[in-house]
């Protein structure tokens, strides 16, 4: 049996993480100091993704953050905020929860993910 659910999950990340709203996430677009990262599928990230931003599946997150880990992309350690999306925020919220659980600090999630950033005119390619 589930002792914690998908709920009660990404009820723990919300409470922990910094969420961005698109408006103020498209202004930091472009920024040296932030990175959009796109945490969703492979097919999804193909079809459209926010301008620069860097691919880090959610489910390969932990092998892409780390230095040692064999799929590393040192933009997830630049120092830079991040700013984490998915299709509509809950594969995010998490990511960002487990990018702090692996000693990251500057970590946000878009709200409302991809689908509000395509919605206010957000830079895709």
């Amino acid at each position: 049996m589930i002792s914690r659910g998908f709920k009660q999950l990404m009820a723990e990340a919300n409470a922990m993480i910094d969420t961005v709203s698109v408006h103020d996430a498209q202004q930091s677009a472009g920024s040296d100091d932030v990175v959009f990262v796109d945490v969703r599928e492979k097919h999804e990230y193909e079809s459209g993704h926010v301008a620069g931003s860097a691919h880090a599946p959610r489910g390969f997150l932990e092998l892409i953050a780390d230095p040692e880990g064999p799929m590393h992309n040192e933009a997830l350690v630049s120092g830079k905020k991040l700013i984490l999306y998915c299709g509509t925020g809950g594969r995010s919220a998490l990511a960002a929860k487990t990018l702090m659980d692996m000693g990251l600090e500057n970590v946000a999630s878009l709200a409302g993910g991809f689908a509000a950033w395509k919605e206010a005119g957000g830079a895709i390619e």
